[in-house]
């Protein structure tokens, strides 16, 4: 973003803040987990993992069950999430590349909430995965941070990689200087977050903490395999260790609030960047599918929300969300939703969740939900789910969520009208979009692949 607009940027924010100069805006702390499963945590039934850290942000908050993420792959989901708007509107589709990766990240014309919460007043800090760009001009902290610790790629080691090893030149930087790491890299991201909210604690602060865990490569320490010797599967093991060892700095995040008596002035947010893949020996289920498809099991993802003292406590939340969301209502929750709508620019796609959260508003906060990856596409509106993924029919798919949440049983021959009608909306949403920056296929899924059959199913109903 370029200088005057961030000059014009923080003057509308800061005029427009809806708070009173003599009351503290709240802290903002989104959690980031990297390729968890769905079934993965306690409070959805995990029984081989003890996550109390986590579920202590259901416990203290609000679990949404309908909780998604706007595509199915790592860097894509951090773009829409940055930006409050779904990816396919920039082309940042898939993850960036190919090769040379410095020629690919998220686009420097699009605004991000660490640019819109500094302007408005906001210390702004991010640790851990960044997945948006390897190039300087990239980096989170010409992107609205601050101060930055982390990588910058897709994947990391987790212990100090070896010389020539895969990975070793995927380096940890502090801000733009390549640094040197010794510790466990799940618990250097816990000690990082923990000193930017003791740096920062007289202040309101944004802090995005994006861990790595529990994507490949598989790799624990002996103190956290030790928790888990009835485990017999490795593979199932180590990432047990994994999530048990995010579940630990996450905690100790939390404590750090805690003692420094924040957390009832700290919004905390908790989503994966979409669902398990099955190389990790995660766990997606009951959902069908993984990681890389449009099925549930791609796209659906833990979702916290607490806010102690303004959101209540142990609220199952069941309207369909998005990780678009999150971001306007981190806007807020700050007061500067209208500041924001006053500047030009692109409309966001997220939606403010707190009058849904509190109930203030009984309405679901989408009339839709869109996901496109390549030629694997689907819409979520209401119950009823249309879908064309990899590992399918070839053709569009239709389920009640509601019934069906495994994506068992087609309902395409039966509600053809249904299908049909999604369709439109479908394809009247990516008309606005435009076709990936990179990756491929380059069609951009514009869903007539099974337009004919769907007719004919419509005909024949008749």
């Amino acid at each position: 973003m370029t200088r005057s607009l961030l000059c014009n940027l923080a003057a509308l924010l800061l005029a427009g803040s809806t708070f009173a100069a003599e009351t503290r805006k709240p802290n903002i702390l989104i959690i980031v987990g990297d390729d968890m499963g769905y079934a993965d945590i306690g409070v959805h039934g995990c029984k081989d993992i003890p996550t109390p850290h986590i579920d202590s942000l259901a416990k203290n908050g609000i679990r949404c069950t309908s909780g998604y993420v706007s595509g199915p792959y790592c860097s894509p989901t951090r773009a829409a999430l940055m930006t409050g708007r779904y990816q396919q509107r920039f082309g940042h589709e898939f993850n960036p590349g190919p090769n040379p990766v410095a020629q690919f990240g998220l686009p420097l014309t699009e605004v991000t909430l660490a640019d819109k919460l500094q302007a408005g007043g906001y210390a702004t800090g991010m640790v851990g995965k960044w997945h948006l760009g390897n190039d300087p001009k990239f980096n989170p902290v010409n992107r609205g941070f601050q101060e930055y610790f982390g990588f910058l790629g897709g994947a990391h080691q987790y212990f100090p990689p070896r010389p020539g090893a895969k990975g070793a030149n995927n380096g940890i930087f502090r801000g733009l200087e390549r640094v040197e790491e010794k510790e466990y890299l799940t618990d250097a991201f816990a000690r990082e977050a923990v000193a930017y909210i003791d740096k920062h604690q007289k202040e309101p602060f944004f802090l995005y903490l994006t861990f790595n865990a529990v994507h490949n490569p598989l790799q624990a320490t002996d103190k956290y395999l030790a928790r888990f010797p009835d485990v017999k599967d490795e593979k199932r093991r180590t990432y047990c260790a994994m999530m048990s060892a995010m579940d630990d700095a996450i905690g100790s995040v939390l404590k750090k609030l805690d003692d420094s008596q924040l957390t009832e002035n700290t919004l905390i947010c908790f989503v994966s960047d979409n669902g398990g893949p099955p190389v990790n020996a995660s766990n997606n289920g009951p959902l069908h599918g993984n990681k890389a498809q449009t099925w549930e099991g791609g796209i659906r993802v833990p979702y916290l929300v607490q806010w102690k003292g303004k959101l209540p406590a142990g609220k199952a939340y069941d309207q369909p969300v998005i990780q678009l969301d999150l971001h306007s209502t981190a806007l807020a929750a700050a007061g500067l939703v209208r500041a924001v709508k006053e500047q030009t620019g692109p409309p966001l796609d997220g939606v403010d969740l707190l009058p849904h959260l509190l109930g203030e508003v009984t309405t679901p906060p989408h009339d839709a939900l869109y996901w496109r990856f390549g030629e694997q596409t689907a819409i979520r509106s209401g119950n009823h789910k249309l879908v064309m993924a990899r590992g399918g029919s070839g053709d569009w798919e239709l389920y009640d969520l509601a019934a069906d949440i495994g994506e068992t049983k087609d309902l395409a021959a039966d509600k053809p009208a249904v299908a049909k009608d999604l369709l439109a909306k479908y394809d009247a949403w990516n008309a606005q979009n435009i076709k990936p920056l990179w990756g491929a296929p380059a069609g951009g899924g514009k869903g007539k692949a099974g337009l004919k059959k769907l007719l004919k199913k419509v005909e024949e109903s008749k």
